[in-house]
């Protein structure tokens, strides 16, 4: 593979004072005499021959386009250009086809301003590899929560991107709380003696207070993107997004209310979920769903070894109740019925020989006092939302669907945690694994409780000490998770990491054949 940090460093912004610029004065003046790309690159939904790629301008631009497999561009393929306009933040994205598989791909912008073409860009370079179409080994990365509870860019930065770059994944998986939409950033957090512990060197007008209107949403974006380690990763690695709740507020469903939050003057969350998703869509590199327009679950394949189903515990969930109910209706679903035929489909058809199921929320940890997430609390048979999980876990085990796992992040901690219904009060599934990691760059919580309707056990988790709670990322309880299948045996490899490249713990395990 090609080396990553030769990318990173000579062609992420070929002329330095871009990225000066880009890291200090996020909003630039058009006073400049060229137009200049403001964060960088960004790529993800990568497979075998496409995959998206995304930019932002300073101004209204014509954004040329090129790829190429070389890393000198002597192949390049011109692309037909797009105008960056303030309709969607100066924001393009398109998907790129007809890649050949397995192979590094190099990408490069250019832009013209539209009111001087003769004031262009300097080039803009990124890079990613697509799936392959036969066996090889695949690496990949995948956490959660970015800049959550008050901490954001101190003087050391999201250092945990770049120890995940580090590893040249073949893409990361995100897996939600991309954003804390209802986190302000103080510019220094003290603790109950007033000494400073914490100092946000970077903070914007959109990070001051909740994101309310659409740009103030598109800021929260923006601010992440002003980070140099995600900077750096984003034009090596794809990133594959998901979402959960803060990027919108904390614990949001279509039902949530918050005429008592004094915090926000836009009370209606039907307007804050909508500006939000476009918010959302118009700054990840997610790909469009033609038939449902601004949808977050979807299928990647990235190779003949892998599949990864994206779930959306968010949009088609019913109200936060107290998740008792003893039939399953649309109240107490979290998926809804169409995301779920849709899942139940993709898993049959599916032959990849793993079957990984992201989910922006684990399965067994109870959260919320169990009105937040699947799990109630309450230990015995399913009821409320797991009544839809033991459907799709009984029809996993009757279409005898091998090699399903789960990743997920949102409980601020890391943990492996295996489900069997020799320990469960629903049985009727094949044992499976779940696996949780995060925060990457935000406040660390837990452990928390676990349910024992699905029979679940510990394997491993580190958390904060009993009594700690929202440590900052400074204390070095921030985590990330990395997946290996070998390319010759197919065996899956999960390892635990922590922000200095510990290597916490590991399993590996042995696919299971039809």
């Amino acid at each position: 593979m090609t080396k990553l940090t030769a990318l990173s460093r000579r062609n992420l912004l070929i002329g330095g004072s871009a990225l000066a610029t880009t890291l200090a004065m996020p909003a630039i003046s058009r006073a400049q005499s060229r137009p200049l790309f403001t964060h960088g690159v960004q790529s993800g939904d990568v497979n075998a021959s496409s995959g998206m790629i995304w930019t932002r301008t300073d101004r209204p631009a014509k954004v040329m386009m090129e790829v190429a497999t070389t890393e000198s561009f002597s192949n390049a393929r011109q692309l037909a250009p797009m105008n960056a306009l303030p309709g969607s933040d100066m924001a393009i994205k398109r998907l790129v086809e007809g890649l050949p598989a397995d192979q590094d791909i190099f990408y490069r912008f250019t832009a013209m301003d539209l009111s001087d073409v003769n004031a262009t860009s300097e080039p803009l370079v990124g890079r990613f590899r697509t799936a392959p179409g036969s066996r090889r080994s695949v690496k990949f990365a995948w956490s959660g929560d970015t800049a959550g509870q008050g901490w954001g860019i101190d003087e050391e930065g999201m250092a945990c991107y770049r120890t995940m770059a580090s590893h040249q994944p073949d893409f990361f998986l995100h897996s939600g709380d991309t954003i804390y939409a209802d986190g302000p950033l103080e510019d220094e957090v003290t603790d109950e003696s007033g000494a400073v512990i914490w100092r946000n060197t970077v903070n914007t007008d959109a990070k001051r207070k909740v994101a309310e209107t659409l740009d103030e949403y598109r800021g929260q974006w923006l601010y992440n993107m002003m980070d140099e380690h995600v900077l750096a990763m984003n034009a090596e690695v794809p990133t594959f997004f998901q979402w959960d709740d803060h990027e919108v507020i904390n614990n949001w469903s279509s039902s949530r209310s918050i005429m008592e939050d004094e915090r926000y003057s836009e009370k209606n969350i039907h307007v804050l979920a909508a500006r939000a998703a476009q918010a959302f869509h118009e700054m990840a590199p997610i790909r469009y769903t033609p038939a449902e327009p601004g949808r977050v679950y979807r299928k990647i394949s990235y190779g003949p070894m892998l599949d990864i189903f994206f779930l959306d515990l968010r949009s088609y969930r019913g109200p936060n109740t107290d998740n008792m109910q003893d039939e399953l209706t649309d109240e107490s679903r979290i998926l809804g019925a169409e995301q779920m035929a849709w899942l139940k489909r993709e898993l049959t058809n599916s032959r990849a020989t793993w079957k990984v199921i992201a989910s922006d929320m684990p399965i067994g940890l109870v959260v919320g006092g169990g009105q937040e997430a699947v799990a109630n609390g309450d230990n015995g048979p399913a009821k409320g939302r797991e009544l839809e999980i033991a459907g799709l876990l009984r029809f996993i085990k009757a279409a005898e669907i091998k090699n399903t796992v789960w990743l997920t992040a949102d409980v601020h901690y890391t943990a492996a945690h295996h489900y069997s219904p020799d320990r469960a009060q629903f049985q009727d599934f094949a044992p499976f694994w779940e696996f949780v990691s995060g925060p990457i760059h935000a406040g660390t919580f837990g452990p928390n409780d676990l349910d024992m309707t699905f029979g679940p056990e510990v394997r491993y988790v580190k958390a904060p000490e009993a009594g700690q709670a929202n440590l900052p990322p400074s204390a070095g309880l921030q985590f990330f998770g990395l997946v290996e299948i070998d390319g010759a045996t197919e065996q899956l490899t999960v390892r635990l990491m922590d922000r200095a490249d510990t290597e916490l713990w590991s399993t590996t395990l042995d696919p299971e054949r039809a």
